[in-house]
């Protein structure tokens, strides 16, 4: 057991027999007071969030979750299936991999982690950057040099980023996976 005051950002604790994951935690001390802990917590299992408050000495219970590495094979209508180094398939609905969804396309070789919870995949993580092909943008504005200007563009599955003014169709990107923010132009994947 650990104190609600131990548990980080990204640690995953269990709360009423669901996993629960810290997205934020803000520690606060008043002088008459106790310690309090204010979290923002996400459902692994359904996706909702909350925010609650814990006395910063309250008993939580964390859990370690399971990862293995796998890549996309494919998909049948909602349903998307990866594949580990042993050949096992693991099928998510759309609704559980709701946040990584728009930088999934066919083809893709990146490695991603399918996370376990008692034995059962709940999501997919993706790799921190991805690169990815612009299929469609505008063209450049010219004279304006007034500093970072973003344009938007297209990917081949149809999702839109903003990217820098230079970028062009068929340049390569980096996309930073947590913000979903264009990073800088790459070289196609080998």
């Amino acid at each position: 057991m650990k104190t609600a005051q131990e548990m980080k950002a990204n640690s995953v604790m269990l709360i009423d027999g669901q996993p629960w994951m810290v997205q934020k935690a803000e520690f606060t001390k008043s002088g008459r007071n106790s310690a309090i802990v204010k979290m923002k917590l996400k459902n692994l299992l359904s996706g909702s969030t909350t925010e609650t408050v814990f006395k910063a000495d309250d008993k939580v219970e964390p859990v370690i979750l399971e990862k293995v590495a796998v890549t996309y094979s494919y998909s049948m209508d909602t349903t998307y299936v990866f594949m580990d180094d042993n050949f096992n398939q693991y099928e998510l609905n759309a609704d559980d991999i709701e946040s990584v969804l728009p930088y999934i396309v066919d083809g893709m070789t990146d490695i991603c982690e399918a996370v376990f919870f008692e034995g059962k995949v709940i999501s997919v993580d993706l790799p921190t950057t991805i690169v990815r092909q612009i299929t469609y943008t505008e063209g450049s504005a010219r004279g304006d040099t007034s500093g970072k200007v973003m344009k938007p563009a297209k990917l081949s599955n149809g999702t839109e980023v903003k990217v820098a003014d230079f970028c062009e169709i068929d340049d390569w990107i980096e996309i930073d996976t947590r913000t979903g923010e264009y990073k800088c132009r790459a070289k196609a994947p080998a």
